[in-house]
């Protein structure tokens, strides 16, 4: 092994260093964060509340715990249970953990890699009637070897895959903001089931009796058989309606159970007494279009993936210019095994080399282009995404508000519905009216005390889809924070 100067070594980095920084610039690739025209255009929602409530300015703490706002203790305790074993987010929280060591593992190709050895072998000759002779060797050395990143490739790999952790904790996010929504959808859905079957059963008690009263009146000659058979078949049909919504009710309550990660039923004796669906608030906190940007996940997300791919781009950019690797080996050697560390044994050497791509360019230029085009798609994809969110928000609001108006007519209308089934029965005991009435007033009064219950709970469930909407069920605060430090912390590392 020759030994090098440490003039020639500087040398040797001098000559690579100067012959990489001449297409720095060139091969790097600045990103700019993407910005959507619609988004900051528009200065405030296009439908507004109807219903009596009072816009307030979207608050972290009170989007992030939306739930609150109900005043369900039952549900509220629903949504933390579900935060702690959901499936999908220890799903989620693993994919985070992915991406963490895969941005580590390409950040540890930044460093120098070295490997250590040690060997000895020694040989004999000759037999016991003559002269004999031996030889021995021993060594021991450690070999380094180092590429300097003078286009960005590394790094930008090294980013690319910040990103992708970047949007995989984004999609924790969105997996919290979707099922702290489903939870609470199906619970609205559970209690407005309980309603329906409570409004059933005490029709069907009145039912039974109408239909005691008319088999007397026929038995007495007062009525007729068609009467009997109708009203019987009132009893019966309203009975038959009854399997549905307790169905409807135990699938609800199944759902909210695998959401919380636990087995179906674990929760019915939880969910057994019935309770009223939880009411609105009177101040409802939207906020502006612009809070999109930082509260939505998706938006997040793909803001993200743009930023991991224009990393991606940067990489394939640096395949057009040369790679250089410094290696080096300092080791120990000696025909004896107890002067291998004296001074005489020591050996250095270190070496350059250069490798770049000649007949391949055409072949790297295409591929730029591939991802220049797949970084295209992303910035589209991101441009999409901002528009979905302001569809939802907006549906959100209309359905939010219609139903509220919706529900206005239906109150007035079940109220009316139930004095004209009494005034129906009180005019068929007088004569005055046909047993048809009677039956029509019935099952409009059902009917009709069904569909407000139903506006209630939907009432609800729109502005459940509101908060969803606008990014509720996470803190941003806290992330914000933690992503500005980890920022900072990127930028020192890319100043060294």
């Amino acid at each position: 092994m020759r030994q090098i100067p440490g003039q020639a070594a500087a040398g040797v980095a001098l000559t690579l260093f100067s012959l990489g920084i001449t297409g720095c610039s060139q091969a790097r690739v600045k990103y700019t964060p993407p910005v959507s025209t619609p988004l900051a255009q528009a200065q405030s929602w296009s439908t507004p509340l109807a219903g009596g409530e009072t816009a307030t300015p979207a608050r972290d703490q009170t989007l992030s715990q939306w739930w609150a706002t109900l005043n369900d203790p039952v549900l509220t305790s629903l949504e933390e249970r579900a935060v702690q074993g959901n499936l999908d987010l220890k799903k989620a929280e693993a994919k985070i953990r992915q991406a963490r060591a895969q941005r580590e593992y390409a950040r540890l190709g930044l460093l120098p890699s070295a490997v250590g050895s040690a060997s000895a072998s020694g040989s004999h000759s000759g037999s016991g009637f003559g002269p004999t002779g031996s030889a021995e060797t021993s060594s021991v050395s450690i070999d380094a070897s180092w590429e300097p990143d003078f286009y960005g490739k590394l790094r930008g790999t090294v980013n690319a895959y910040s990103a992708d952790l970047g949007a995989a904790q984004e999609s924790l996010r969105d997996v919290l903001v979707s099922l702290t929504a489903e939870v609470a959808l199906n619970y609205v859905s559970a209690r407005s089931y309980q309603e329906q079957i409570t409004i059933t059963q005490a029709n069907l008690k009145s039912f039974e009796q109408t239909y005691d009263v008319t088999v007397a009146r026929y038995q007495s000659g007062l009525a007729t058989e068609l009467d009997t058979e109708q009203a019987r078949m009132n009893v019966q049909a309203t009975r038959a309606s009854l399997p549905a919504l307790e169905t409807n009710l135990q699938t609800a309550v199944n759902h909210i159970a695998v959401l919380l990660g636990e087995r179906p039923g674990a929760i019915n004796d939880e969910l057994a007494a019935a309770r009223p669906v939880p009411s609105v608030p009177v101040e409802i906190a939207v906020g502006v279009p612009a809070d999109l940007l930082r509260r939505r996940p998706d938006i997040r997300n793909a803001e993200r993936q743009v930023a991991a791919q224009t990393a991606r781009l940067g990489v394939t950019k640096a395949d057009l210019y040369p790679s250089f690797t410094l290696s080096g080996s300092l080791g120990l050697t000696s025909m004896s095994i107890s002067k291998l560390f004296s001074t005489d044994a020591f050996v250095a050497s270190i070496a350059g080399s250069v490798q770049h791509t000649l007949f391949d360019r055409r072949k790297i230029r295409e591929n730029i282009k591939i991802q220049d085009a797949l970084l295209d798609q992303t910035v589209t994809t991101y441009d999409s995404t901002v528009l979905t969110a302001m569809e939802d928000v907006e549906n959100a609001l209309t359905g939010f508000a219609k139903e509220q108006v919706r529900r206005k007519s239906l109150a007035e209308s079940a109220s009316s519905a139930e004095h004209a089934s009494k005034l129906a029965n009180d005019l068929y005991g007088a004569g005055l009216k046909d047993f048809l009435t009677v039956l029509d007033a019935q099952r409009s009064q059902l009917s009709l005390q069904n569909e407000l219950a139903q506006s209630d709970a939907t009432i609800t469930q729109n502005l459940i889809r509101l908060y969803k909407a606008l990014g509720g069920g996470w803190d941003p605060a806290v992330a914000n924070g933690a992503t500005a430090a980890s920022a900072k912390n990127s930028a020192k590392a890319a100043q060294h």
